[in-house]
């Protein structure tokens, strides 16, 4: 029996392989049953949704080759690991600076958790996890050394209230 671990489902197609069709009834109510456990097996799948196993698989391979469902993880506490300090940081850029010049800076910044462009006077903005308020400095000393990275602003995460993962 296969069990699926956990899924991370895809929220944009600008990255597919192959043109994203629209997805009937059926194919989401698969993906929200992965959503609400992973590691469900097909059967179990299955019976939720009035397919077999082997066409709960089909339909989760063909998810999985058309980018929808684009990985499976298992998706841990920070706090189990010390990582108990959170922050998100509106990062401000002098000139024009690409959004890949921006990623490759910052992907081998393992605090770096997510990174994005926005709209509005920051360029971008990220979820930075850390150890502790120390450990966050440092981290952001390495954010700030980009190209073209004028100056940051942190904002540090009291209480977490809601973080569903999807919506």
């Amino acid at each position: 029996m296969m069990t699926i671990c956990c899924a991370y489902i895809r929220q944009t197609t600008n990255r597919c392989v192959f043109p994203v069709r629209d997805l009937d009834d059926i194919d989401r109510a698969v993906v929200a049953a992965l959503t609400r456990d992973a590691r469900q097996t097909y059967a179990q799948i299955g019976e939720q949704v009035g397919l077999s196993a082997p066409a709960v698989k089909r339909r989760v391979d063909r998810l999985i080759a058309e980018g929808v469902i684009r990985g499976f993880t298992t998706i841990v506490d920070p706090t189990a690991l010390q990582w108990t300090t959170e922050a998100y940081v509106q990062v401000f850029c002098r000139g024009t600076i690409a959004p890949a010049e921006l990623k490759r800076s910052w992907e081998g910044i393992p605090e770096v958790v997510s990174a994005a462009t926005i709209t509005g006077q920051a360029d971008a903005i990220l979820r930075v996890m850390a150890r502790d308020v120390q450990h966050l400095e440092r981290a952001l000393e390495r954010v700030r050394e980009a190209d073209n990275v004028d100056h940051s602003e942190s904002i540090i995460v009291l209480s977490q209230l809601i973080d569903r993962g999807h919506p």
